[in-house]
């Protein structure tokens, strides 16, 4: 059977995500550059892999797969017993998997697109040559820093989000995670100190320092 293969582009927050999964599991994968300079997602044969033309794209063998949350938990059920596991200790438990399911979609609704928008301002728009829009910057700091006092108070009760094990709804912060804290953002993690301590633990996962290699 092929390997695992990763389509996308290493600097992109989601490709990462997906990255991250694998080597946390410990798994071989090739990555398949796709360049979003010259927009190779938005052309084929890209768009024949995801037709919504966003990275990354995904193989495991003959399955073909799109959106980097639905990769990464194909990747923690498929390969459960390898590497990290990246699902609640039982996954046969409902109720806990559902408080892990609940806080992937808070990742994705709630945090996702403000860290998203702060990324760019900070970062991505340096990188294509624009300016920062700090007002925009403001705006999305005031929306982020009412979602990091919910997470504050959670992890004064659990050390990850989803319990007392690290899941893939702690990792799927990550990457984002990783850029905001070199720009002025850093200080809406640092100044509290419970999401401060989440966000040392999770960052400086072994798995966590080999993407930004």
């Amino acid at each position: 059977m092929a390997g695992i293969k990763v389509f996308g582009h290493a600097a992109s927050i989601s490709t990462r995500r997906v990255l991250l999964t694998l080597h946390e599991k410990n798994l071989d994968y090739e990555l398949v550059h796709v360049d979003l300079k010259d927009g190779e997602h938005k052309k084929e044969p890209f768009l024949s892999r995801n037709p919504f033309g966003k990275v990354p794209a995904f193989e495991d063998g003959d399955l073909k797969l799109f959106e980097s949350r639905a990769i990464t938990q194909y990747i923690a059920h498929r390969y459960e017993g390898q590497g990290t596991n990246l699902l609640q200790g039982d996954s046969k438990n409902l109720a806990h998997y559902a408080i892990m399911a609940l806080g992937m979609q808070v990742e994705a609704h709630q945090f996702d697109p403000l860290v998203s928008k702060l990324a760019w301002e900070h970062v991505f728009k340096l990188i294509y040559g624009l300016t920062t829009d700090q007002a925009v910057v403001a705006e999305e700091e005031a929306k982020l820093a009412k979602v990091l006092d919910v997470y504050e108070a959670r992890l004064k009760e659990f050390k990850y989000l989803a319990g007392n094990t690290f899941t893939l709804t702690d990792l799927h912060h990550i990457p984002a995670i990783q850029y905001l804290l070199e720009t002025p953002t850093k200080k809406l993690f640092t100044e509290r100190p419970r999401v401060n301590e989440w966000v040392a633990e999770i960052t400086n996962r072994p798995a966590s320092q080999k993407i930004l290699q």
